[in-house]
């Protein structure tokens, strides 16, 4: 089980013909164990990603019936207003016309450039920067900070990474977030 930090320019894949993958900043002596990465993030994307060859772990986390709360950290071009946090917690129509679950918006900074966290509880195509899209603000800068309860160590570089603690992992398997939806909704 292994946290990484997640660069700018890699695929969250185990194997792409055009670009570096995440496994490519992994030491070889672990790729003997085959790991693969618990769900995605964007290449531009940077952050939290888990690394397992636990299926089972992967599965539990990924299914859309857990609505897994997924925490970014992004910088948005333009303003982020109290109105959209409004609209994100009664759910966004995304420009394919899904209409995404509840979410939570906190602003970090309002201003040109702002600064939030949003909380999410499904992982579709894209979704944070389709969300922002959605009320006409554009990320510029997107970082994943937490998954369920696990959140990313700051202490790791980015590109870098590490072997989950024992007390992480405990938190990654405890699929408790069924309640930490039912008090956010």
């Amino acid at each position: 089980y292994i946290m990484l930090n997640k660069p700018d320019g890699y695929i969250s894949a185990t194997y792409d013909k055009y670009d570096p993958i995440v496994l490519d900043l992994i030491d070889q002596s672990y790729l003997v164990f085959e790991p693969f990465p618990v769900g995605r993030l964007d290449k531009d994307t940077e952050g939290l990603l888990v690394l397992t060859n636990d299926g089972q772990l992967a599965h539990r986390v990924l299914s859309p019936k857990k609505h897994v709360p997924k925490t970014y950290y992004a910088k948005i071009q333009g303003k982020v207003t109290e109105e959209d946090i409004l609209a994100f917690e009664k759910g966004v129509i995304l420009d394919d016309g899904y209409e995404t679950m509840p979410s939570q918006l906190k602003i970090l900074k309002s201003d040109d450039m702002s600064e939030i966290e949003l909380t999410i509880h499904e992982g579709k195509y894209h979704q944070v920067k389709r969300m922002f899209g959605a009320v006409n603000n554009k990320v510029l800068y997107l970082k994943r900070v937490q998954m369920g309860n696990l959140k990313l160590d700051e202490s790791i570089p980015l590109g870098e990474y590490r072997e989950l603690t024992t007390d992480e992992l405990e938190l990654l398997k405890s699929v408790n977030w069924y309640l930490a939806i039912l008090l956010v909704t």
